[in-house]
């Protein structure tokens, strides 16, 4: 598909993956909105981008919020693509810990409320506005990408509520694509294993002398722009439909 000239949205625009993928798509000729709820970084990435790039205040379980952000990014050209790829909290809890107590239901709904309903919200009012525009080669309207995550696979202790979320994003992408097959419309996921980002809280050194060390090969964790680079080849190349995409480094997890 041709991107440049075209539109894009990244929901987590402003955060380690969403940044690299929103440059990537700039450079690739296309207007992006970076939605996210992260204003001051959000509006520093769009300002740093010039007229690129546009930062709207986004809650993905909104549809008011993603409908305007959706529109946003209409005004700027023929909406193409969209990346989901928000985060949210997904601290580390077990069903039941060693005391007895429980985590609770509405831990369990929010999480899955942000992974998962956020990920059809932005989803579905996206290939919404895609239908509408004109047919590219093979007739393609856009592209949507996901972001589910090797917990949808297999998670670790304490991931119960983020597995459980990212394997619905993981069973919505087939469906999606099947759905959205008759109006040109594509759907790809993305499941990343060990990637730094900032949201690990501590320097890139400590967390890959912590983490590093556990994955395959390369012996490293994952940098965004890998993430990113994936990201941008799936919205070109047409023939990549219905797919989740392990970016892991033929990490697993082994149950301890």
């Amino acid at each position: 598909m041709i991107l440049d000239g075209g539109s894009a949205i990244v929901t987590g625009g402003a955060g380690g993956f969403g940044a690299a993928t929103v440059r990537r798509l700039v450079a690739a000729g296309m207007k992006v909105v970076v939605a996210d709820l992260a204003a001051d970084r959000g509006r520093e990435l769009a300002d740093d981008l010039g007229d690129a790039a546009v930062f709207r205040s986004t809650d993905v379980t909104s549809e008011e919020s993603v409908r305007d952000a959706i529109a946003a990014a209409t005004e700027l050209g023929p909406l193409r693509v969209a990346v989901i790829v928000h985060g949210g909290s997904a601290a580390r809890a077990r069903i039941v810990d060693r005391e007895g107590k429980t985590y609770g239901l509405e831990r369990f709904r929010k999480t899955v409320d942000i992974f998962l309903s956020g990920t059809f919200n932005v989803m579905s009012q996206a290939a919404a506005a895609m239908v509408g525009n004109e047919p590219l080669g093979s007739g393609q309207r856009g592209v949507v990408i996901s972001t589910a995550s090797i917990a949808g696979y297999e998670g670790a202790p304490g991931q119960t509520d983020y597995s459980a979320a990212k394997g619905g994003v993981i069973g919505l992408n087939l469906t999606a694509a099947r759905d959205l097959a008759p109006v040109g419309v594509r759907v790809m996921s993305i499941a990343p294993g060990t990637f730094f980002t900032p949201a690990y809280g501590m320097s890139e050194e400590d967390a890959q002398a912590k983490f590093g060390p556990g994955v395959p090969n390369p012996k490293r964790m994952g940098d965004v722009e890998e993430y990113a680079s994936l990201a941008l080849h799936i919205a070109e190349n047409d023939y990549l439909n219905g797919e989740v995409i392990r970016i892991d480094r033929a990490q697993r997890f082994n149950a301890r």
